[in-house]
């Protein structure tokens, strides 16, 4: 258990400071050039990883709740896994997604609360509105919206190729070609790793196999 504490701890503890370090810091849509084909670019994300929403606010409100029952039969499935010795091949990459999901719920859940500017939804366009300036911490309860109507803190971003065809190639002329141009933050790549490791381990994470 403790092991599994201690990975969630350190994740998280990264995962929030990283997002609140770009929030604090950074006007909504900045984008800063650490090296060639990786940025900092700050966006705000209503819905799943990598930018991924539907269903304006009653969509929000489903991941949400999804999320927490994910995280709860996280919950029950590691004391399973504890009482029947589960390996560490099992246990540490699922700590890591664990940590993941937790992390994203918490900026849903609670950042409207805390930061005194976000995105919003508006009913009467069915669209998520950007701000201006940037964010300041209010006290808790105080914030631009309410509880549930937070927005993922986005800011990883790997665009390899950014590319603009010439206007005279035939068809694509003039397109923007970007790879990779999803952004996304810590709990995102704790959840894509976390993921990865189980599938590259699984014989040794469910040497019985997949079992529930």
């Amino acid at each position: 258990m403790k092991k599994i504490l201690a990975i969630t701890f350190l994740v998280l503890l990264i995962d929030q400071a990283s997002k609140i370090y770009i929030k604090t810091n950074f006007n909504l849509g900045d984008s800063v050039s650490i090296f060639p084909g990786f940025k900092l670019t700050f966006v705000e994300n209503p819905g799943m990883a990598y930018g991924f929403h539907f269903g304006g606010i009653i969509g929000k409100y489903l991941l949400v709740i999804l999320r927490v029952f994910l995280i709860g039969g996280m919950v029950y499935m590691f004391k399973k896994w504890l009482k029947e010795g589960a390996s560490n091949y099992l246990l540490i990459p699922m700590s890591i997604i664990f940590a993941g999901a937790i992390g994203n719920l918490i900026d849903g859940m609670f950042y409207g609360m805390i930061f005194d500017s976000g995105s919003v939804y508006d009913p009467s366009i069915d669209r998520w509105l950007d701000y201006g300036g940037i964010s300041k911490i209010v006290p808790f309860g105080q914030g631009y919206s309410s509880f549930m109507k937070g927005c993922v803190v986005d800011m990883f971003h790997f665009p390899l190729v950014d590319w603009y065809v010439p206007d005279s190639w035939p068809l694509i002329g003039g397109k923007h070609i970007e790879f990779f141009k999803y952004i996304f933050n810590v709990a995102d790549s704790a959840i894509t790793v976390g993921a990865t490791f189980l599938l590259i381990f699984r014989k040794k994470a469910f040497p019985n196999g997949l079992e529930f």
